[in-house]
């Protein structure tokens, strides 16, 4: 099932022309996540098979911010395919209540309101790239194919940093701050914001009142909306 998606012409659809060469030059990688995962009961795998390269439906010119996750959520109906972001009736996820808490801290003249975890307005009208470091998961086991993808997210993020010289990329926790080592010299010193991760567990140690989303529109220049 995933390996004939993959090589479908009906993917074409599903990914903007903009990621082409991106994915003609990682094709064999790609084959070989998807054979591995051809032994798995598609029906645990998340998110849904039309759902796995859903941020790569966006112009890749046209992005503001790149927000980069760790793997989608691992119980069933959570992951949309974005990071950080699930559908309007899932509870919203810890992480990004604290992001919530966050924006509302830094901006308490927006007024801003945040009633459920779909960051679909963030992808679609900011234009905020919300790529999770593995595309899907299984049910229950988090990061289960973390290593397989790892080499295509860090080639995507790569890619973002060659060829869109506007975007800013926001790196919450160790983890994504890992990423650094990918980008060039110039995006190293204008257009990386770092951050603690917003999870419960380290949010009170330097997350609140950050002001790092203050810090994404001044790299910017610009001002986004972030409601959803």
């Amino acid at each position: 099932m995933f390996i004939e998606f993959l090589i479908n012409d009906d993917m074409s659809a599903l990914i903007h022309s903009s990621w082409s060469q991106l994915f003609e030059d990682n094709i064999d990688n790609l084959k070989e996540i998807f054979n591995s995962m051809k032994k798995y009961d598609p029906s645990i795998i998340y998110p849904s098979t039309d759902k796995i390269f859903k941020v790569f439906q966006i112009d890749l010119n046209d992005i503001n911010v790149v927000l980069i996750g760790q793997d989608p959520y691992h119980r069933k109906g959570q992951a949309n395919g974005l990071s950080f972001s699930v559908n309007s009736d899932i509870a919203i996820p810890p992480s990004l209540k604290n992001i919530y808490k966050e924006l509302i801290i830094e901006f308490p003249e927006r007024e801003y309101k945040f009633e459920h975890g779909n960051l679909e307005r963030w992808f679609t009208e900011e234009k905020i790239f919300l790529l999770n470091s593995s595309l899907t998961v299984m049910e229950s086991k988090p990061s289960c194919f973390m290593k397989l993808w790892s080499r295509f997210t860090d080639n995507t993020i790569k890619f973002i940093d060659k060829n869109n010289k506007s975007c800013v990329f926001l790196l919450l926790g160790n983890f994504s701050k890992s990423k650094i080592k990918y980008f060039s010299d110039e995006t190293y010193s204008n257009r990386i914001v770092t951050g603690v991760h917003p999870s419960p567990l380290s949010a009170y140690n330097g997350f609140f009142f950050s002001h790092i989303f203050r810090e994404v529109e001044k790299k910017l220049n610009k001002e986004l909306n972030w409601n959803i």
